[in-house]
């Protein structure tokens, strides 16, 4: 399947000429120097397993939907993961289930503590012939002690689990993550002061090389991140 067919078929197709490439001003396509695991290294590397952390979905099944903002504001971004199975040499896998959750600008989660009675950037999906899901979310802002990052469950198309992981994004002084932090005017008041990089997180400290996603797009415009899963299916 095309791209620019994927996002439409997600409700994305508002979204698309500004995400797909550089806009009209020039900005640039956003990545690190490290290779990133978005499905065109023709690699077949199983993805690192990961802790689901302290703040996993309590009922994903219940939370199935493209756009898992709720009432969160902040950069714009939309997360399209594309899930492949090693046992088949990488094929898509389809039929699978994929849960991902992550904080909100300030670094706080849903269902727990203050906001235990809501949901917000917590969404499920089912893969499609191509192995994708799609979700219309927010850039994540991060919390003392952690890089950015997203989670992600995957499970098969009978409900058993296939891999827990974390998605880790692209660092450096050009990149999404310092422009985003940057970006007060869009509510991400921390900036990089304390900030945890991925060589010094608790959870990527030992290596993101499956585990990077590759990011396009822009502060105003919103960004795209990509990034490809492989699990034993």
């Amino acid at each position: 399947m095309q791209r620019n067919e994927f996002l439409k078929r997600l409700g994305f197709s508002t979204l698309a000429p500004v995400l797909l490439a550089c806009d009209s001003a020039g900005d640039e396509i956003l990545n690190s120097d490290t290779t990133a695991n978005d499905g065109t290294t023709g690699t077949c590397t199983t993805t690192h397993s990961e802790t689901a952390g302290p703040y996993p979905t309590k009922n994903p099944s219940s939370l199935q939907m493209v756009d898992i903002r709720s009432d969160r504001t902040g950069v714009d971004m939309t997360v399209e993961i594309t899930i492949q199975n090693k046992n088949t040499n990488c094929a898509p896998l389809q039929g699978a289930i994929v849960d991902i959750w992550h904080c909100d600008k300030d670094g706080n989660y849903s269902e727990y503590s203050s906001f235990s009675a809501v949901h917000f950037l917590r969404g499920r999906q089912v893969t499609d012939s191509s192995g994708k899901v799609g979700f219309k979310t927010i850039f994540p802002g991060w919390y003392n002690g952690r890089a950015t990052h997203i989670h992600v469950h995957i499970y098969s198309s009978s409900g058993t689990s296939l891999l827990v992981t974390q998605i880790a994004f692209p660092e450096g002084s050009s990149s999404a993550v310092a422009l985003v932090n940057a970006a007060t005017a869009k509510g991400y008041t921390k900036g990089m002061s304390g900030y945890t990089y991925n060589s010094s997180d608790n959870v990527f400290s030992d290596g993101v090389s499956t585990e990077l996603a590759f990011i396009s797009g822009s502060v105003n415009d919103g960004y795209t991140l990509t990034h490809t899963i492989v699990v034993n299916g």
